[in-house]
Parts: C-alpha cells; structure tokens; sequence
C-alpha cells in the first residue's frame, strides 16, 4: 500500500470519528430535552423522604371579585394553592341560585375556568360556594374550611349571611339547605335548595349573597350529593325557628343543628334460616329494636299439615344489628313447607310493622352444644361502682330461666352473701343487680351455675362460671359545678353531660337556678350542653322533615370538658345564647 493510501485511510478514518461524535452529541441533547419535556409534563408529585404533607388546600383567587356587580360575562375562574383533584372539586362547587344544567371545566394548572350553560338571569345575586370536599393530589387533604363568594348580574348585590354550627360528632362536609318560604312549606325538601353551602372541619358554615326574606334552614348529610334529601339514605338537622332577614338585619348568627336519621321506612322480614333442628335465625330490612324482643310475637306455620307452632325463646345473642334468635322446643319434619311469621316488627327509632312472613328454610342437624357465657358489662376483673351496682351476662343461646337464681351466687372474698335480684332482658341475658350499696374497694364474686343453665335441646355444661370484680373508690370518682346564664327557667331547661367516646356514660339535670353541679361522674372527656325541653318529655326533640316541626332549641358549652379522677371542674360559665 503507498503512502498516499495510507493518508486516504486516516483521514477517513478521522471523518468517520469526527461523524460519530457529532451523532452521540445530538443523540446527547435529544435524550436531555426529551427528559426535560417529560419532568414538564408530568403530574405533581410529593418529594420523596421528608415530612408528610399535612397542609390542606386553599383558594388564591376567584373571578370575578366578591361583591362584583353588573357581571355580564358566561364564566367565572378559581385558582388554588396547589394542585387539586378535579373530581372533588365538581363535587363541592354548590351555586346559588341552583343551575340546573351541567357547567363545563377547564383547568390550567392549578386554575379551573368554569363556563355557565346559559345565560345568567338579569339583576340576580348569585352565589359561589366550594365546600371541604376540595382535596390536593399530595396527601388528599380537604379543605379546612369552605369559601364562598358573591356578585350580581344587576346594579346592587345581596350582601345578607346566615352562619352557625353543626354539633354532635362527624360534623365536617355537611350539606347546608336554604329555602325561600313563599308557598307550602311541608314539601320543601322534595326539591332542590334555592341556597346551598357546606360545614368546615369545626362544623361551621355561613350561607352570603341572601336577599331580603323568610328562609327555613337544613343540614343534610347528603351521601349522594344530589341536593334532594332522602330519608332512606341521608341524615339531617332541623332548626328550631325560620329566619326572617329585612332590610335592617343583613347577619343572622349561631343557627344550631344536630343530625339525626329520620328514615320512616318499616323494617321487613327478610329471610329465616334453620341454622339446627332448634334455632331459627332471622335477618331484617334494618337494624331492630333489641329491647323488644319477643317469642309471642312470632309463630311457625306447617302449611303441609296445617298447624301453627309457637316460639318457645327468643333472644338477640351474638348476630348483626339486623338479626336475632328464634328456638323452638322440638324439632320439625323437614320434608313439611313451614313460613315464620312475625305479629310485630319494632325498628330501631320505634316504627312497627305488622303480619309479615317469610318462607322458613328447615334443618335437622343436632344441636349438641351447651349454652356459653360469651360477653358481660362490665368486663371480668373490671372495676365497678359500688352504689347498687349491675352486671349483665350474654349467652351464645336462649335457655329457662324458672331455676336459675337458685344457682348463683354473690358473695365479698369472705363468703358474706350480698342479696341481689335477677331479670332477663331477653331470654339469653341474665342481668343481676345489687340491692345494696357494696363496699368501696373491695374485691367480690358472682359463681353461675352452669348446670342450671339448660337450653332447648336439654344441654348444659356441667362446670361454675366465676366472675370478679372490685368496686371503685369513692375517691375515683370526679365532677363538675358552675352556673349557666342568659337562659328562661320557665322553658324546662335540661342540663346534659355526655361521655364524648361512650354513648352510654350520659348525665342529666333539671335545672331551675343558674348553679349547677355533677357529682360522682366517671372520668373522662364531656360535652356539655343544655335544652329546652319545651313537650317536657326529658328527651331531646330533634324535630322532623314532613310534616315539618321544629327542633327544641340547645345550645353547646364551647369547650370538652377533661374531667380527670378526683380532680373537680369547677367555676364554670355556660353562656345559653
């Protein structure tokens, strides 16, 4: 090969080179920039490692401004702190007056543009809300609190509000309803409110842009977000009065509500399931009220051979809010069509329905195991008050209760015999009650006799089931004392301090005097409130939706109270307002 080739080579060999970097290069910069475009277009996301992102959501910015008047345009803007899921926010974003055709979404980043169907009405103040259902696409937090904003497509805007409180637990997101009253105020809820907001994580809530009028106020636990209430799936709060706003008043304050279930549907007989050749067990429409049951409120009937058959127990045990217990005394062919039918059905809130029946599916499999103690209030070894206390035992099955006092026992660690009383709630509880005030600290044992314990099919278990328990010092006790102002003595008013984690630890008081006092109350968090207790029944009236009336008027103490063993609250000032 000359040298004249050998260069020819080289300088090829360079070219090539020189070619290859220039193509990494670009390949290089292509690479980075298509890197760059995809962290640009990517969602959002929290940086790893770090603290989680406990800060909620918040509105920057709203178009057009509040108060604005003369709006003549088709959309109006909401830019927030960060990014949002758009979902939740279609979902909280309440107008007022209602629109009933679907608006249309566009986002930029962290602003949403949201176009009107049609053409607002002339010199109409309307009004935004976007409530607590607003969370970001970090940590799914809600919005502490929900916003609201007015303007007007005439000269002057509505500028009258409406605030107050839900109470009571699970008090956020709560739906508010506002109802002009011009025409039949029973039929209210069968339509959608004419003003809509929502209750922040306090509870609180305010309705603005109101015009001049009578207004009747709900809160709705709306779980379908369909702003139409419904008794069979959705809470509510009923007020105590209608706010009438005038051209004086422009601020009503402290509207009050606690949320109940108002549902009137009956409870039903859905099924009854032969679970042995003894036990029949029965499921409802809904939950039933426990201390109603009854065996002589339900009976078989063999349509085979004609006859009825009585129910010889009946009893909750352990079986969901919506089943119970059925035992027979004897086993039933099986190849016979039997029905169960029910007399009564009592619901929870006291509805009853009447003749119902179900087709029974029959089993003769043996029942060969003997009743069981499966739950008692109070717990074995727990602590108990010693002023006639009470302890009920649950059993896994219904059994005869003629014998049984005579095989327990109630004794202190020194075999002194307390003298007690028996009752059964149904027929597998036994509930024993103290007739005497026991000892403060002292330990003692109820002895059951589970001999004597003898179910439908003749089992029982040969063995003594021992409980114990120590009652409390008087010392453990704690309480609370102050007076409650700027309320009528002539409205019976009822004071009440309610456990805020157990339903069951709930003390009341008729109250005549501003002083008060709780004494010998068991330790633990409180809400104290008070009622008037206007049909004098003792109880709370929620009120009800149709036909309409009203809630008896309360009001809140606004701090829980920690009130600790030993430890009294006192000097304290409930302010009725």
């Amino acid at each position: 090969m000359t040298s004249l080739q050998i260069l020819n080579k080289k300088v090829i060999k360079i070219k090539h080179f020189s070619f290859f970097c220039q193509l990494s290069l670009s390949f290089r910069l292509a690479g980075l920039l298509l890197f760059f475009f995809l962290c640009s277009c990517a969602n959002q996301l929290a940086p790893p490692g770090g603290e989680v992102d406990k800060i909620p959501p918040k509105i920057e910015y709203v178009y057009p401004a509040q108060g604005t008047v003369n709006f003549d345009k088709d959309y109006i803007e909401i830019k927030f702190s960060e990014y949002v899921d758009k979902r939740s926010v279609q979902e909280a974003l309440f107008i007022s007056p209602y629109i009933e055709k679907t608006l249309e979404y566009e986002w930029t980043g962290t602003t949403v543009t949201i176009t009107f169907p049609e053409e607002l009405k002339k010199d109409l103040t309307y009004s935004i809300t976007i409530g607590t259902d607003v969370v970001d696409l970090n940590n799914r937090n809600r919005m502490s609190e929900s916003y609201s904003f007015a303007f007007s497509t005439g000269a002057k805007i509505d500028t009258k509000e409406i605030s107050g409180r839900i109470y009571g637990k699970d008090r956020e997101g709560i739906l508010i309803y506002a109802f002009r009253l011009n025409g039949d105020t029973d039929t209210l809820l069968h339509r959608k409110p004419d003003y809509v907001s929502q209750s922040g994580l306090d509870g609180n809530f305010s309705l603005k842009g109101l015009a001049s009028g009578d207004y009747r106020i709900f809160a709705v636990r709306d779980n379908f977000r369909d702003l139409v209430f419904q008794s069979e799936q959705d809470e509510i709060g009923i007020p105590f009065r209608d706010i009438t706003l005038d051209d004086n008043d422009s601020l009503f304050t402290n509207l009050k509500f606690l949320i109940f279930n108002a549902d009137t549907s009956v409870t039903r007989l859905v099924s009854s399931i032969m679970t042995d050749a003894y036990h029949i067990l029965l499921t409802f429409s809904g939950e039933i009220n426990p201390t109603t049951i009854n065996p002589n409120n339900f009976y078989l009937f063999d349509s085979t051979a004609a006859v009825r058959k009585n129910i010889k127990y009946a009893f909750k045990g352990r079986t969901k809010p919506e089943e119970m217990v059925l035992v027979i005394d004897e086993s039933i062919p099986p190849e016979n069509r039997y029905y169960l039918f029910a007399d009564s059905i009592v619901s929870l809130r006291g509805y009853i329905y009447e003749n119902d029946f179900s087709s029974l599916t029959v089993s003769d499999k043996p029942d060969t195991i003997p009743p069981n103690i499966v739950s008692t209030i109070p717990v074995i070894n727990g602590v108990i008050d010693f002023i006639k206390p009470e302890i009920k035992f649950s059993f896994d099955d219904a059994f005869a209760s003629a014998n049984i006092k005579g095989g327990i026992s109630f004794t202190d660690t020194l075999d002194k015999n307390i003298s007690f009383d028996i009752l059964h709630p149904d027929n597998g509880t036994i509930l024993i009650k103290a007739e005497e005030d026991l000892k403060p600290e002292k330990d003692y044992i109820i002895k059951i006799d589970l001999n004597n314990i003898v179910d439908a099919a003749g089992n029982k278990s040969d063995s003594i089931y021992i409980y114990r328990f120590k009652t409390i010092s008087g010392m453990d006790f704690t309480g609370t004392s102050g007076k409650i102002i700027n309320i009528g003595f002539g409205d019976s008013p009822i004071l009440v301090l309610e456990n805020t984690s157990d339903k069951n630890i709930v003390y009341k008081k008729n109250i005549t005097t501003e002083a008060f006092e709780f004494s010998r109350i068991e330790p633990g968090k409180y809400f104290l409130w008070c009622f008037l207790d206007v049909n004098k029944d003792g109880e709370f009236n929620y009120g009800w939706p149709e036909p309409f009336n009203y809630s008896e008027s309360f009001s809140f103490h606004p701090d829980t109270l920690n009130l600790r063993a030993r430890w009294e609250v006192t000097d304290i000032i409930f302010n009725y307002k």
